[in-house]
């Protein structure tokens, strides 16, 4: 029941978070149930001087590479964990920030933090020191391009970008198929070598919540074979890459009832795969003059529909005392403004009988300063004690000076952490059961009435905590789905955790395009990316060109390049998103949905690039081929082929909408 989850794979030097998982199950009696868990290591490489310390939930940074073996104590029994540590891939490079393009004069700097996917962006975790005519600071870092803000004076409104590229091979990646042949089930990997990298190797490793003894199985290279007979009612095969670097892991279920059975849990529902998703701004949707209410929303399901939309995204529903949702002050019930939780299941329904999945915005990092939880945390009530992210002072970023005169100082030990300058929300402590069972309340009331979750900050969150999140909602047949926000995205969260990732490459891209600032061209080095930074063949990317968080991209660029840049969304691999207002020509990120005066033609537009695709099934499963184009770095062109039809897609970001996307058909090229 509290078993830890499935083998887990990293390198020497990260961090392993290991948690029992079902923590929801420890009995409300217990005084003390964190007390009812220990751990130990048993067993690490020869050279190895790494354990773990006290407590339910523990952190392993392996120093050697090799495999450790831990053992979890809980009250139904002794599991075992297995974590398999690859070498080191990073090298340690230096960011630089020259003082005269920081945004405030020099004499006026007193400090630069550096924050980015490398530290979590948390401000004042990490100071850069001045040396020289700049400010620097040295970080370990894998192959690939790393970029970092630096904020100065712990304000986040004097910021500057800065970036660096790490030379290597990217990662290779693994996919696993499963079959019967007579008594024996073969599992088979096929193994793809990084760019620039060498070829890889398979490491199938066997899962222990299962009864599939080793010496039942036999492996050589990337083949594994187990007798039919031998198998327990389910078995969980996982695998791994290895070459420079590791890939993420790859696995099947393999259930032996009356019949063996394989399934594929990394892989995305069906229906998601090519799902055309409509996100909408919940509070600015229904117009000027009318409050949007669950209501008001499901009046206008006849309007998506005639977007042709798979999906729609609503930010958060639940309680809040902000417009956008995202500060929760109540996770069990719907924002009053917004109505009812009878009204939202009505809207569920309706969009259902349109044939539109709803994804519900699911926010779990943080809370709001003012839930009840924080505040009795706060208060120094024992019971919340361990509910919030507590931080030494000497790493407090908050510019208090900077606060709004209406803001306070923490109360309490300690700061509680938080991410950028996000004062109003402290972190939650995943290190808690308590709150690891509170959270699993919170999708256990929600994953119910809807089709899937949106993330928000998963890279916040344990990796641990979302593979069990995963196990819980999703079964062979699932159809629930499960998007992260990741910025920038990582390939680690599609291993036993998300089915869809935002493409951030294609997004930087198609805006540096979209502004002159790269060739057309740059569109394919995004598509690489994907390869490059070991994504998985069953990864699905969300592509987009604004969200809620993004200024809009008719705002940044033109009318002309947002429909180039719609239009790669549509015509290229993934799931094209839709942003609210994108389609009428709303300039404002968050502005109020035009209806009476929005851009008809655009949005006649849009509903084209959603009929081509629909009627184009080449879109949608057609592998990409690059065109090259001579002289014209506004236009970029590509086809998409299946082996049985084959469309030409040409996008223009030039200065003339009428151009800006043309496809046709053209015969296949035969060897």
């Amino acid at each position: 029941m509290h078993e830890p989850g499935p083998p887990r794979f990293t390198h020497v030097g990260a961090s392993v978070e290991l948690a029992p998982r079902r923590p929801d199950a420890v009995s409300d009696a217990d005084d003390r149930p964190d007390a009812r868990f220990s751990w130990r290591v048993r067993d690490r490489p020869e050279s190895s001087e790494v354990g773990v310390g006290d407590g339910p939930v523990v952190h392993l940074e392996p120093d050697e590479s090799g495999v450790y073996a831990l053992e979890l104590d809980a009250p139904d029994g002794t599991h075992r964990q297995v974590v398999r540590a690859f070498p080191d891939p990073r090298k340690e490079v230096r960011f630089d920030a020259p003082v005269a393009d920081l945004p405030v004069p020099a004499d006026e700097v007193e400090s630069v933090s550096l924050t980015g996917p490398f530290n979590d962006y948390t401000l004042g975790r990490d100071r850069m020191v001045r040396e020289g005519d700049g400010y620097v600071a040295d970080f370990d870092l894998p192959p690939g391009d790393h970029e970092g803000i630096c904020v100065v004076n712990d304000d986040f409104e004097h910021c500057h970008d800065v970036a660096v590229s790490v030379s290597g091979p990217g990662r290779p990646r693994v996919h696993l198929d499963g079959r019967v042949e007579g008594e024996t089930l073969v599992v088979t990997a096929r193994a793809e070598s990084a760019p620039e990298g060498s070829d890889p190797e398979v490491e199938f490793w066997l899962d222990d919540r299962d009864d599939l003894s080793e010496s039942a199985v036999e492996s050589d290279g990337s083949e594994l074979r187990v007798a039919v007979a031998d198998l327990p009612e389910r078995a969980r095969i996982h695998a791994v890459a290895v070459a420079e670097r590791h890939s993420v892991a790859d696995t099947l279920v393999v259930a032996a009832d009356a019949e063996v059975s394989v399934s594929r849990p990394n892989d995305p529902p069906e229906w998601a795969r090519h799902a055309t998703v409509y996100q909408i701004f919940v509070r600015r949707f229904a117009g000027e003059t009318v409050e949007t209410t669950f209501e008001e929303i499901e009046r206008r399901v006849p309007y998506l529909e005639s977007l042709d939309v798979d999906c729609l995204w609503l930010t958060p529903v639940v309680g809040s005392p902000t417009d956008h949702g995202y500060h929760v002050t109540d996770y069990f019930d719907t924002a009053a403004d917004l109505g009812t939780r009878a009204e939202f299941e009505s809207l569920v329904e309706r969009l259902r009988e349109a044939g539109i999945r709803v994804v519900f915005d699911l926010v779990i990092n943080h809370t709001s300063r003012d839930h009840p939880a924080f505040q009795m945390h706060a208060a120094g009530v024992d019971e919340y004690a361990d509910y919030y992210e507590r931080v030494p002072a000497d790493l407090d970023g908050t510019d208090r000076d900077a606060l709004p005169e209406d803001d306070t100082d923490w109360a309490g030990e300690g700061v509680p952490g938080y991410l950028f300058n996000w004062t109003r929300i402290p972190n939650l402590n995943y290190d808690s059961l308590a709150v690891r069972s509170w959270m699993l309340d919170v999708i256990d009331e929600w994953a119910p009435l809807v089709d899937g979750f949106r993330a928000d900050v998963a890279w916040g969150v344990p990796h641990g905590f979302w593979k069990e999140v995963r196990e819980r909602l999703k079964s062979a047949d699932s159809e629930f789905f499960l998007l992260d926000e990741t910025i920038p995205r990582d390939p680690q969260f599609h291993e036993s955790e998300f089915d869809a990732h935002y493409d951030t490459a294609l997004y930087g891209a198609l805006r540096e395009i979209g502004r002159g600032e790269a060739p057309a061209e740059a569109l394919f080095e995004a598509l690489d990316a994907n390869r490059r930074e070991g994504f998985p063949e069953s990864s699905l990317l969300l592509r987009y060109v604004e969200n809620h968080d993004e200024t809009r991209y008719i705002e940044e660029c033109d009318e002309a390049a947002l429909r180039a840049a719609a239009g790669a969304t549509f015509t290229l691999p993934g799931a094209p998103m839709v942003y609210y207002g994108q389609e009428r020509g709303v300039e404002e990120q968050r502005g109020v949905m035009q209806w009476h005066d929005g851009d008809a033609d655009l949005s006649a537009f849009h509903r084209r690039l959603s009929r081509l695709r629909s009627e184009r099934p080449v879109l949608r499963t057609g592998r990409v081929e690059r065109i090259d184009r001579d002289g014209d770095d506004r236009t970029v062109a590509f086809a998409r082929d299946d082996g049985e039809n084959r469309l030409v897609v040409a996008l223009n970001f030039g200065d003339d909408p009428a151009r800006s996307v043309s496809a046709s058909r053209s015969p296949r090229r035969t060897c």
